[in-house]
């Protein structure tokens, strides 16, 4: 019996929606000075020394060739109650900064106001990966806000942290 691609896709992804991850919004901006963001859950720690990380982005993404030549761009680790800002930013319609507040980092890089923390980067490094294009980022400057919780994602949808359990 032939395997379904689609079945097998939607496998695949559900076996990797079993690891939890944080949620993360990119932003840069554009060369023509307009602020872009993307709302990211492949985000990860690469390095201390230097201190790098990586993330990546789909090679359809209209933002793709603006991310892999700005000189600065922001992770934005999304706090617990900012779902509508990851939301916001995951639609391909309309202005995602609407009812966004945001700061400047580094060559302008967006910082969106009241996450768990924020890293700005530039661009050190990029490796295809398969439909994605991995980015290696340089970390300049970071920042975290100590009593946010964070956004989390599993299994398809957003979750809450449990409390500390007593021992």
């Amino acid at each position: 019996m032939p395997v379904n691609p689609d079945a097998l896709c939607r496998d695949f992804r559900d076996a990797l929606g079993s690891f939890p991850t944080g949620v993360t919004v990119v932003t840069a901006l554009a060369p023509d000075g307009r602020a872009i963001g993307v709302t990211i859950s492949s985000f990860n720690s690469v390095s201390l020394e230097p201190p790098l990380i990586l993330w990546s982005l789909s090679r359809t993404s209209p933002s793709l060739a603006a991310f892999a030549q700005a000189s600065y761009y922001a992770v934005n680790v999304l706090a617990a109650d900012q779902q509508w800002i990851s939301e916001s930013f995951a639609s391909p319609d309309g202005d995602r900064f609407n009812g966004v507040e945001v700061n400047r980092g580094l060559g302008g890089a967006p910082l969106i106001a009241g996450c768990a923390a924020w890293l700005v980067c530039s661009n050190e490094a990029h490796y295809p990966g398969g439909d994605h294009l991995i980015l290696v980022g340089r970390v300049h400057s970071f920042a975290r806000e100590s009593a946010a919780e964070p956004l989390v994602f599993h299994a398809g949808r957003y979750r809450a942290l449990c409390p500390d359990a007593e021992g």
